[in-house]
């Protein structure tokens, strides 16, 4: 299961990490975000211990999606270091995130 994450200890969370961290920006009403849930949270799985899987809900969070400029969703930011690295807009098939995640790990 991904971890959820929000404005008040998003920073913590992608900073503190020490490995790569997968924040997917969502929101309850959108779609394509219902649609790729499912591919997020068993790719969290996948990935526990190597990787930082986690969800932010766009409603429910203001200031990070501002910060990173979230203009559609879903998005999905990769962080490494604490550093943004890569962004997908949009739903993405599970083999194309599973090789995204892949290429930064």
């Amino acid at each position: 299961m991904s971890l959820t994450i929000n404005d008040l200890n998003f920073e913590e969370t992608v900073s503190g990490a020490g490995k790569l961290v997968v924040v997917d920006f969502w929101a309850t009403w959108c779609g394509p975000c219902q649609m790729i849930a499912p591919i997020v949270d068993e790719l969290a799985q996948k990935y526990d211990g190597r990787a930082v899987v986690a969800k932010c809900n766009v409603d429910e969070c203001s200031d990070m999606p501002m910060k990173y400029g979230i203009r559609n969703i879903p998005t999905l930011l990769f962080f490494k270091d604490g550093e943004l690295v890569d962004r997908v807009v949009g739903a993405i098939s599970k083999a194309d995130l599973d090789k995204k995640i892949n290429e930064h790990i």
